[in-house]
């Protein structure tokens, strides 16, 4: 893990990322709006700024609904496409090419070279009716799914800990432990060695003893291929225990960022140190869940409301 990341930003750190050499990839202003009953739709993220460098690894949390999802779909292009989802900002790789407003083709050719994404939901993004070993093979390279990959294929497999692959490549989604699938899916993401690797909530539909292995998975695949990880979640015990650095969401904005330490042992912002609080203790499980009241919901609405504006007056 790189603990020498670096924070570069407000005294709560809201939208820092690494500082140093160029970045992998960075998001400024980053807006996004979803389609709803509304007219204008929601803005389901808000001048989101995050920079990513190379071998780095950095968490995204907040609650369900704060835009984390979002985020790591917009800087990977899946987000809907839908005339109404509407993108606004910049998002650039390394090589400086602008992605906001890219062609579906550019995007295609971003995620085939240099991203790699990883979904909470194996059954939802594995394909049911093609089995596993042609489904990894067309991650390698779409045109060659016969003989000549599955070499690459068995190899990929049994780097994200599976055993008997030869059997596994035959087999199909249905037929898979949700641990097997959630496997099969980071094997898929990395089979390219991409230098980005965008992990959203990959464990949450797994019990504990299962998803210690697939994070245990997931660290060392990202370890020996030296790629870059955004590991999106709500569980700041799996984000704290794989990151360098963290950015806090909050209502679509980033709230606080620094690294993993900072942010867990000394939070500035009140909606981290309310999060921080709803942890539920190992040592006292018997101490009751602290919720965030009402009364403090809305002094974090308001800390964020004034964020929003010396945001627009510094535009």
């Amino acid at each position: 893990m790189n603990t020498n990341a670096t924070l570069e930003n407000s005294p709560t750190g809201a939208g820092a990322g690494g500082a140093g050499d160029a970045p992998l990839v960075e998001a400024q202003n980053l807006r996004v709006w979803l389609p709803t009953g509304r007219r204008d739709g929601i803005q389901a993220v808000r001048n989101v700024s995050l920079r990513v460098a190379a071998g780095e690894r950095v968490g995204i949390v907040g609650e369900s609904g704060s835009g984390k999802s979002v985020t790591g779909r917009a800087l990977s292009g899946l987000l809907p496409t839908n005339p109404r989802v509407r993108v606004e900002g910049s998002i650039r790789f390394r090589d400086g090419e602008e992605m906001v407003g890219a062609s579906a083709k550019d995007w295609n050719d971003v995620r085939s070279r240099r991203v790699g994404m990883i979904f909470q939901d194996p059954l939802t993004f594995l394909n049911p009716v093609m089995r596993i070993g042609r489904q990894v093979a067309e991650s390698i390279d779409p045109r060659r799914v016969d003989l000549p990959v599955r070499d690459e294929v068995l190899r990929v497999l049994e780097t994200v800990g599976l055993t008997d692959v030869e059997t596994l490549v035959d087999r199909y989604p249905h037929e898979l432990s949700g641990g097997m699938r959630q496997r099969v899916l980071i094997a898929i993401a990395i089979a390219k060695r991409p230098d980005l690797l965008i992990a959203d909530e990959p464990t949450t539909a797994l019990d504990a003893t299962v998803q210690r292995r697939v994070l245990a998975t997931l660290d060392d695949a990202v370890s020996r291929l030296g790629t870059s990880l955004v590991l999106i979640s709500h569980d700041l015990a799996v984000v704290g225990s794989m990151t360098d650095r963290i950015s806090v969401m909050y209502s679509g904005r980033i709230v606080e960022s620094g690294t993993t330490n900072e942010v867990l042992t000394a939070p500035k912002h009140p909606y981290t140190q309310a999060l921080l609080r709803s942890v539920r203790s190992l040592t006292d499980p018997d101490t009751e869940l602290w919720s965030i009241p009402p009364s403090l919901r809305r002094e974090i609405d308001e800390h964020v409301a004034l964020e929003a504006k010396e945001d627009e007056y510094e535009a």
